[in-house]
């Protein structure tokens, strides 16, 4: 009989542990993953908004996911960005390494090639390309400046780098369509994120100040079909991770293959439902709450024959925002488990975690490769 399986995933403190029941994923229920309708959230009405923020709650505390409908991001503005992502992954290879990460960038940014990552140290190597960037702030669509403008305790912080466009220049209308759909996302996070304060029972502009220069991450995955022998060894497209700040928010295509981790240790699967965004808490947000809304662990497995696209945008603080536990969450029965952290500290630490473990075991395997030197006997 098959027996529980324990989890280690990597945190910016060290690694943790989940239990894994040995039952196939399943498709999640409308309770465990929920839809919401942020309708309200635009409505003038505080009571309107409440309710939206309530089914946050619900939704955060139960197994932190759920879909969102009637968000604002038009139709047009995903599938244009969807075809730029196709068009620069069905480049060629030296194409593509123009802008790999790891030989132009200092803090992410760029092309990260398949098998180059190695999210979870208990699954495979990841089956996964990606084109990532980061928030600057002459191109944020609420309030656009040079970055001279801004000040210097937040200027260096900022982690856009110009490379990544400088690359891409060749692609017809690629930066244009890709930051539409980005600002579309940022604009989007910063009403959500005042729907997570009301949720909290906090002023909705309580992190209005701490969201002027934001983590904003556009990350553009692209997972190609698993060869048979990636299918047979248990290849994972992602492996199992929490994401880190405040909430994500996530545009998958038809395809499928994001799986969850329930409460009890199942794997859900999220299947795409036209129309909606999945929204998901991160690890920053279940600090600040002290462990009230749950940062839960998840993972991608293209199953199918085609290519799968996803495009999540990773929402935080100001990266030199530092803070605490909020006052909400706490009482003399419930202290605060957490010190204060900036959100940049807490993100570059596991960056940088991730980055040295994965290049440690190419050094390994490296060592552990046959030799092709001849020695005379």
């Amino acid at each position: 009989m098959a027996e529980v399986t324990r989890l280690e995933l990597r945190t910016a403190l060290g690694p943790v542990y989940r239990d894994v029941l040995p039952n196939p994923p399943r498709d999640c229920t409308a309770d465990e993953v929920p839809v919401i309708d942020l309708a309200p959230m635009f409505s003038e009405d505080l009571s309107d908004r409440k309710r939206v923020a309530a089914s946050i709650r619900s939704a955060a505390t139960n197994n932190g996911f759920f879909y969102i409908k009637n968000h604002g991001i038009l139709e047009e503005t995903i599938a244009r960005c969807k075809q730029q992502v196709l068009n620069f992954m069905r480049q060629p290879q030296e194409k593509k390494d123009l802008i790999a990460s790891r030989t132009h960038s200092k803090f992410y940014n760029g092309y990260l090639g398949n098998r180059q990552t190695r999210i979870s140290r208990n699954e495979s190597v990841d089956i996964r390309e990606s084109f990532s960037f980061r928030y600057s702030p002459e191109l944020d669509p609420d309030h656009p400046m040079n970055i001279s403008e801004v000040s210097e305790e937040v200027r260096r912080w900022i982690r856009g780098e110009e490379f990544v466009w400088k690359g891409t220049a060749h692609l017809p209308d690629f930066k244009k369509d890709c930051l539409a759909y980005w600002s579309s996302c940022l604009t989007l996070a910063r009403r959500l994120v005042r729907m997570f304060a009301l949720s909290l029972d906090l002023e909705e502009d309580y992190w209005d100040d701490k969201v002027t220069h934001p983590g904003a991450d556009g990350v553009f995955n692209y997972y190609p079909p698993r060869s048979i022998e990636e299918v047979q060894s248990n290849f994972v497209s992602l492996g199992s991770h929490t994401d880190l700040q405040l909430f994500t928010l996530l545009w998958q295509d038809s395809v499928g293959g994001l799986q969850i981790l329930s409460k009890e240790g199942q794997w859900l699967r999220a299947p795409p439902i036209e129309g909606t965004l999945v929204v998901n808490i991160g690890d920053f947000m279940m600090r600040l709450c002290n462990d009230l809304y749950k940062s839960t662990v998840h993972r991608v497995t293209n199953e199918s024959n085609l290519e799968r696209v996803s495009m999540p945008f990773f929402f935080g603080l100001n990266f030199n925002c530092v803070e605490g536990v909020v006052p909400s969450c706490t009482s003399e029965s419930n202290p605060a488990k957490y010190q204060p952290i900036s959100c940049g500290d807490w993100c570059q630490m596991r960056f940088k975690m991730e980055r040295e473990d994965f290049l440690k075991s190419e050094e390994a395997k490296k060592a552990l490769a046959p030799s092709a030197t001849v020695v005379a006997m």
